[in-house]
């Protein structure tokens, strides 16, 4: 019953690519500068999100995947968010 417990105990422990590496692959992406940067679960996935603000001043969030570096989603953020 509790076997993957520790998986999901400590996903920090357990991801491939580094915040520094993730931001570097979200501005290939959107080029910018970044703004915030947090850890969140999509869909039982742990991500990176990056929130970037390019030169027309609009903010982009970029899902970066912890364990392999593929861009997950790029949104551009509204005022309702």
């Amino acid at each position: 019953m509790y076997g993957n417990f520790h998986q999901y105990q400590t996903p920090m422990t357990r991801q491939r690519v580094s915040q520094q590496q993730a931001q570097e692959i979200a501005l290939k992406r959107v080029p910018g500068q970044i703004v915030h940067v947090d850890m969140d679960m999509e869909h039982g996935v742990l991500v990176y999100e990056i929130f970037i603000m390019d030169a027309q001043n609009r903010i982009f969030e970029v899902e970066v995947v912890a364990k392999s570096g593929k861009i997950l989603k790029v949104e551009e953020e509204d005022d309702l968010d």
